[in-house]
């Protein structure tokens, strides 16, 4: 068993309620772990992985549907208007585009399909526009997701009404490390979009971005604050530099401590899904099967929103070898 030394005593994973997950402490001393260790760690991670969520894995995908001339200064983001990147800038695409790549989604034997937006928030016209493409893509049987921004109760009951099961609005970070990487929205307005779309009983995604200068202690942080938010899927990205970016010299991570973050995850957040998005071929490269060993039982699959991600067909080839079933 793996044990993790707290306030001085030793404290074995699996000793505590499990549904409740590590505490900080915990967690934190856990994040210390390096060397063949490590490894013990996965393995406590996948345990409580296989007891909560079992051998299942959750497919999703995206469509950029409004790329760029984002007016928000994250520095993070090649969308962002005030960086130099060369990234695709056009507007709301066609609902006919966005309902092909939802069939094309389906017949990949995904499960959900996110419509994502640019902008601080999408509404009127555009707002309208993309309830008829929810309703499209409701028809299809694929469960239909969106990302677009802060939005405020009434717009996101409007989302609801027309067939919307979960809302994805990422957190990023810590709250104590969120203006280090954002000035032109506040963390709190982001917790009052997830506690709107909680509110309205939607399923929420929600979760960060590793890499972006953080400590390990505001990677935990943000953790136990999707625990109290109560969020259903925990989107886990790690960043990919982009030149034009004001990030544009920051390195990947290595694999393991991708790995280890994964791991942590599970353990604080032990029945929600943890969810391997944006960054993962470019962090984790040889070491990418072993996210679900790591504790993850979900996975965004193609390509992201300004990069390149994996084969579908190679990610959906990686789960049948491993034994586990979509």
């Amino acid at each position: 068993m793996l044990k993790t030394r707290n306030r001085g005593q030793e404290t074995g994973v699996g000793t505590r309620n499990a549904a409740q997950g590590i505490d900080r402490q915990t967690a934190l001393d856990m994040s210390r772990i390096n060397g063949p260790e490590i490894f013990d760690l996965f393995a406590s991670a996948n345990r409580t992985r296989v007891k909560f969520r079992g051998n299942k894995v959750d497919l999703c995908s995206i469509i950029n549907a409004k790329s760029g001339a984002c007016p928000e200064d994250c520095s993070f983001c090649a969308q962002s208007a005030r960086s130099k990147t060369g990234s695709p800038v056009y507007p709301l695409l066609d609902g006919d585009v966005v309902l092909k790549a939802a069939a094309s989604a389906r017949e990949s034997g995904i499960r959900r399909f996110c419509i994502v937006t640019s902008g601080k928030k999408t509404g009127g016209k555009e707002l309208d526009k993309i309830c008829d493409i929810i309703s499209g893509v409701r028809d299809t049987g694929l469960l239909p997701c969106a990302t677009l921004g802060l939005l405020d109760k009434g717009q996101l009951e409007k989302l609801k009404e027309a067939g919307l099961r979960r809302y994805h609005h990422n957190l990023e970070t810590s709250e104590a490390f969120f203006s280090e990487i954002c000035t032109t929205h506040t963390y709190r307005e982001k917790v009052k979009t997830i506690e709107a779309a909680k509110s309205l009983a939607l399923s929420v995604c929600s979760g960060g971005i590793f890499g972006l200068g953080e400590s390990w202690a505001d990677r935990i942080d943000m953790a136990f604050a999707l625990k109290e938010l109560g969020v259903d899927s925990v989107p886990v990205n790690f960043f990919t530099p982009v030149t034009g970016t004001p990030l544009e010299g920051r390195e990947t991570m290595s694999p393991l401590e991708a790995l280890k973050i994964i791991a942590i995850y599970r353990l604080v957040l032990p029945d929600r899904q943890i969810r391997v998005c944006g960054g993962r071929p470019a962090t984790l490269r040889d070491l990418n099967s072993y996210i679900f060993y790591a504790g993850a039982d979900g996975l965004l699959a193609g390509n992201y929103l300004t990069t390149q991600g994996r084969r579908t067909g190679d990610d959906l080839q990686m789960i049948k070898d491993l034994g586990l079933e979509i």
